[in-house]
């Protein structure tokens, strides 16, 4: 007993010493916040920010966990940050939808977030200064784009400053007592076609009724105990409802890869990723002309989407993601070239990604 008695003092020693630490970082922060306002300087530095969680993550903290760490600090990052200067998040809501989940892991708990009813409110809440940022979902590993954004990307001028990876792991949430009770499911329709097998086996004859975001759904399958929802479990604990069936996704591997939206343009770190959108001239062997460039260049093409420009039939304006920022020389390059070459070149924005097959496997903050 005197031994772990020993070791329990060592821990408060301890204890005490981190949040005296703390203490001393947050007086610091504040410091900096002062400075920066009294110089108009941007007071949330996107790549500064990238360039602590990425030394982070680098140092040997065995046997403590990194993954645990990284968490750790974003709640650190965000509680300092607060300090500095409220900041204000917009992101498709309700709370505790996916999207708010992703905004959490990204920016943490000690920031004021702002749930819209559709993906324009959101642009709209950061384009009138309500919001410093916006989330907005980009792009299923199952379903594919999420083509709203893409065209409200069209029309805005707001950049894509940041990029989240969420794990999605869809659960079945009701009133009801078993699966045999239940007659109808709502959900959102990413959410209902990411669970067609589970349906089909578990459900075949139920009736589904797409919705607004999972978190709705789960908001209605309050109200009636022969309902259910599809909703993740922080639906089930903001609503009260209980979890039936847990990992009920077709795919265990399911992600959601998102955007932060804003008007601050990060500088260059260590991993970016620049979006852009261009139109091409109808004429044949145009499109391969341009990938053609992007090779040319050493550039690695990580993604092309097409969409309908909307101004004519049969015309498009294609969405281009490329490894590296656009202050590099070879992008500069590109996008010299490509000026040339298209009617129309939008830069959509150069921002810091995740490895992301490292930042999916973490679990939201």
């Amino acid at each position: 007993m005197d031994d772990i008695k020993s070791l329990r003092d060592d821990i408060d020693r301890i204890d005490s010493q981190i949040i005296s630490l703390l203490k001393e970082r947050a007086e610091i922060a504040k410091k900096v916040g002062n400075y920066k306002k009294a110089r108009s300087l941007p007071l949330h530095v996107v790549s500064r920010e990238r360039e602590i969680m990425d030394r982070i993550g680098e140092m040997n903290t065995h046997p403590f966990p990194t993954d645990a760490l990284r968490h750790i600090y974003r709640e650190i990052l965000s509680a300092c940050l607060s300090l500095e200067e409220p900041l204000t998040v917009a992101y498709l809501g309700p709370p505790a939808s996916y999207t708010h989940q992703a905004a959490l892991k990204h920016f943490g708990n000690s920031i004021r977030f702002l749930p819209a009813t559709t993906i324009p409110e959101v642009f709209r809440f950061v384009e009138s200064g309500e919001a410093l940022y916006g989330v907005v979902a980009i792009e299923n590993s199952t379903e594919g784009m999420v083509f709203y954004t893409l065209d409200t990307l069209v029309e805005s001028d707001l950049k894509i400053v940041g990029e989240i990876v969420l794990p999605i792991h869809h659960c079945l949430l009701s009133r009801a007592p078993s699966l045999k009770e239940i007659r109808m499911v709502y959900a959102h329709p990413q959410a209902l076609a990411q669970c067609r097998g589970f349906l089909s086996n578990h459900l075949p004859h139920v009736l589904t009724v797409e919705t607004t975001s999972n978190t709705k759904a789960a908001e209605l399958a309050t109200e009636d105990e022969h309902a259910a929802a599809i909703a993740g479990e922080m639906a089930s604990d903001f609503y009260n409802v209980a979890i039936l069936r847990k990992h009920i996704e077709d795919y265990s591997d399911n992600q959601t890869r998102f955007l932060v939206i804003g008007t601050n343009e990060p500088g260059k770190t260590r991993r970016d990723q620049t979006s852009m959108m261009i139109s091409i001239i109808d004429r044949v062997g145009t499109l391969a002309a341009i990938l053609g460039l992007i090779a040319q260049q050493g550039i690695n093409l990580t993604r092309i989407e097409s969409r309908p420009s909307k101004k004519k039939a049969w015309d498009y304006i294609f969405f281009i993601d490329i490894e590296g920022h656009q202050k590099d020389d070879q992008i500069r390059d590109l996008l010299a070239k490509l000026q040339n070459l298209c009617p129309y070149v939008k830069i959509l924005g150069s921002y810091p990604v995740p490895d992301r097959k490292k930042d999916a496997g973490n679990p939201p903050s």
